[in-house]
């Protein structure tokens, strides 16, 4: 692969959403799903900067991409600028072309080194990181995704943004609850939006975006420049050819169908089939399918057995059952389309 200097930054836009880096979800192949959905740019798993040295299977599967999956956002995390410079540098003269670095993880394992959720409370540390990223591949390549701070009641500072911008940070997102929430309470949009006022940069909103309606909603509220859709994604990836379609109704281009809730089932299948070690791909549609189908009636007897599928075939069955299921009701019909 060439080096990325000259390529184009990802885009951010409105009508252009981001796939979040997900933690044990966001592979390859649900990457290529959700882009044939919609998504314009996907961000990878978190890779560790040092666990790029090691060699490591994780790291090498974590790093699997594929000329579709473009554009393609590496999300690195790291406490030591030297490490987190090297990594950047490694990954840039193999082709990687723009890069995250994780300010907002709360694993303890992670943050016990400094590393994710601990940068917030750091701000110098979390700049000189940024800063030597952007020294490795140059600027426009690198963004930071941010909570609002480590716990309540500490706040990232609206001065972050400027430091970060001076360092030659390109993008920033921003989901508006403390590492320390995790997911719990609320996503605080008024704080997104004196975040996004303040920042020179564009920020990407993330937090409680679990529909189309959620992202637009976001949009107007915060004047942020784009979304970055998680748990939303996660549980029906059609999310993304929504978001297109709210654009569509404004004047856009015209959208793409959206699938069946099945469809969007054999696809995954068959991309993790074609693209990941097919014992492994098998467990994680263990995971992914159950969600898909949470809103169909009558499925519950469907995605207990969906938990312990042992083949693809088995797999295939299931999802002939549910698609018979939401053929026979309306409700489901509805949900499925």
């Amino acid at each position: 692969m060439s080096h990325p200097f000259g390529i184009s930054p990802p885009p951010i836009a409105p009508d252009a959403p981001w796939l979040a880096p997900l933690a044990g979800f966001s592979d390859l192949p649900f990457r290529l799903l959700c882009r044939e959905l919609g998504a314009a740019v996907a961000v990878t798993e978190m890779v560790s900067a040092k666990g790029l040295f090691y060699d490591s299977r994780n790291t090498k599967r974590l790093l699997a991409t594929c000329p579709a999956d473009s554009p393609l956002v590496v999300q690195l995390f790291g406490a030591e600028p030297d490490y987190l410079e090297r990594a950047a540098a490694a990954l840039a003269e193999t082709g990687y072309t723009s890069f995250d670095l994780n300010c907002g993880c709360s694993v303890r394992k992670v943050v016990k080194t400094g590393a994710g959720a601990a940068l917030l409370g750091a701000p110098d540390r979390l700049v000189a990181c940024a800063r030597a990223m952007v020294r490795a591949v140059g600027p426009g390549r690198v963004g930071v995704k941010l909570r609002l701070g480590s716990k309540p009641p500490a706040r990232v500072d609206l001065e972050l943004a400027a430091r970060l911008a001076e360092a030659g940070v390109a993008w920033l997102a921003l989901h508006p609850r403390h590492a320390s929430q995790g997911f719990a309470g609320t996503a605080n949009r008024p704080a997104l939006g004196e975040f996004v006022a303040a920042s020179t940069l564009p920020v990407i909103a993330s937090g409680d975006l679990m529909t189309a309606a959620d992202g637009r909603a976001v949009l107007a509220e915060t004047g942020a420049h784009g979304v970055m859709y998680a748990r939303g994604a996660l549980a029906d990836p059609r999310v993304f050819a929504r978001h297109a379609a709210l654009f569509a109704e404004k004047g856009h281009d015209a959208p793409q169908a959206v699938p069946s809730v099945c469809d969007v089932v054999r696809r995954h299948a068959a991309l993790c089939r074609e693209h990941a070690d097919d014992r492994q791909a098998l467990l994680r549609m263990r995971t992914a399918v159950p969600r898909y189908l949470r809103d169909l009636p009558g499925c519950r007897a469907l995605r207990d057995r969906l938990c312990r599928v042992q083949s693809w075939n088995e797999l295939s069955d299931i999802i002939s059952e549910a698609e018979a299921l939401a053929a026979a009701s309306p409700q489901a019909a509805g949900e499925a389309a």
